[in-house]
């Protein structure tokens, strides 16, 4: 009976530890970079290329335009991903968009949302892209659960930023 207790209070402890992950954090963030040996100008291009998206994010399956604005800025996309069999879309906002230095996304999936902060600058004849990112999410569970994934959502994103590098470094 006392081995009973024990195993109810830990998993009580593990249960209010999770549940008050959401209320001490509201957002996960974190930073990832790549070195690029190409010019600026033309990383920028190629990155914001949708037609070549595939080249380093497989996963890709259709990139869509919903509502193309002037100047970019606010331009909605809808895109299809296949996560092994399943399929997810998402739609993407274009929240900020400077040539050669910066380009912002908002991505929605269900109760999720993702911000990627993408900042281009020269270094010694070298890019460097700096992304910023942000998950959000009004459901409390799904808020609870970020801080836990964080690791996993970092090392994709600098896979698609290795991918990116390997296939731009190709051309």
């Amino acid at each position: 009976m006392k081995v009973i207790k024990t195993i109810f209070k830990i998993i009580m402890i593990l249960i209010v530890v999770f549940l008050a992950t959401g209320l001490l954090i509201k957002e996960t963030s974190y930073i990832t970079e790549i070195k690029i040996n190409k010019p600026v100008s033309e990383v920028f291009k190629t990155f914001n290329d949708t037609s070549k998206i595939n080249n380093w994010m497989p996963e890709v399956t259709s990139f869509i335009e919903v509502d193309a604005r002037p100047g970019i800025v606010g331009s909605v996309y809808k895109i299809i991903l296949k996560n092994e069999e399943e399929l997810i879309e998402m739609t993407e906002k274009v929240l900020a968009y400077i040539p050669n230095k910066k380009a912002t996304f908002s991505f929605n999936i269900d109760d999720m949302l993702k911000i990627d902060d993408y900042n281009f600058r020269m270094q010694d004849s070298i890019t460097v892209i700096t992304k910023n990112t942000i998950y959000k999410s009004d459901a409390y569970l799904m808020q609870c659960m970020f801080p836990y994934f964080k690791k996993m959502f970092m090392d994709e994103d600098q896979k698609y930023l290795d991918n990116f590098k390997a296939y731009i470094e190709k051309q």
